[in-house]
This record gives C-alpha cells, structure tokens and sequence, in this order.
C-alpha cells in the first residue's frame, strides 16, 4: 500500500517548487489578459477561470510538467483574448459569447415567461429590489437580470428623456404578467 501521508522529503519540495511556479506564472498570464479574467462571471469568462484552475492544479501536484502547464495556459489566455477580440469587434460573435440580459419586472408587472426561462423567482426580484434600498415596487421601472446573471434594478425616472439604459433589452408588453 502506498504512503498516503508522507512519501519523501524530496516529493514535498518538487511539488511546493512547482506550486510556487505555477501561480507565479498563472499570476502574470493573469494580468497579461487584463482585467476581464477577474470581472465578475458570464458563462465564458467561468470556462476561462475553471480550466485555468484546473491547469494549475495539475501542474502544481506535477500530473503535467511545467513546460506543458505553460503552454496549456499560454493556450487558454490567447483564447480568451481572441474570443473578446472576436465578440468586440462582431455582433453576431458579441450573442455567441455572452448571454443577453433579460427583463424580469417591468412597469409593475413580473414577466412570468422571461422569469421561468432565467429560473428566477418573485421573490429574488424582490430580494435585487430591496439591496438598492427600494421598499416599493411602485418605484422601480424594470429589474434586469445582466449577462454575469446580477440582477439590476432601473427606477423610474422624474425627466422625459429619451435615452435609456434598457435601450438593449427586448420588451415584451404582450407577456402574460402578475403583480
């Protein structure tokens, strides 16, 4: 049977040497790639985080060697920059990458059809309305829920002003709605 607590003083040094390493090199690929990798999540930028952690992993207990955990790194951060590059610079690539935000509550009204697409309850609109330190509905024009999957919350506003920042987000008036 294998030593599973303590095998040699050497396998100890190999892998802290390799740890030491691979997040010094995962640290400066890191801040190469820039500050999206460390923005909150939409569902590539999570792929991105959990490969990139389980790389690490296996070059930190040297299931892979260095030099190929480095390349595999090296990999996924061009990746990563050619993806954002691509879904910048395209439309069409721009819906391939990130989820589209999705109205919840709007004027009043939970939209029940977009509420059980994003598995969202009444009660965690709620929840999104309240942390802005609304205590009525009857304040809020819509709650979005955003491509990372926050919730955020619009109130209405006092002028007549034509901009808006759910100029994005398709409003479905002829949903079937609850209050």
């Amino acid at each position: 049977m294998t030593n599973i607590f303590f095998e040699s003083w050497a396998g100890i040094w190999h892998v802290t040497l390799l740890t030491i390493i691979s997040f010094i090199t995962l640290f400066v690929f890191i801040r190469i790639s820039g500050k999206r990798t460390l923005a909150k999540f939409n569902a590539f930028d999570f792929v991105v985080t959990v490969t990139l952690g389980s790389v690490l992993a296996y070059m930190m207990l040297a299931q892979i060697n260095l030099a190929e955990g480095v390349v595999v790194l090296s990999i996924i951060i061009a990746l990563q920059l050619l993806f954002a590059k691509l879904s910048r610079t395209s439309e069409f690539m721009e819906k391939v990458f990130n989820a589209s935000p999705t109205l919840l509550f709007y004027k009043g009204a939970y939209l029940k059809a977009n509420m059980k697409k994003e598995l969202v309850t009444k009660e965690e609109i709620l929840v999104a309305i309240r942390g802005q330190g609304i205590g009525n509905t009857a304040e809020v024009l819509a709650v979005v829920i955003e491509a990372n999957g926050d919730m955020s919350v619009v109130k209405k506003s006092e002028s007549d002003s034509n901009a808006s920042s759910l100029d994005n987000i398709k409003i479905y008036e002829n949903q079937k709605s609850q209050k």
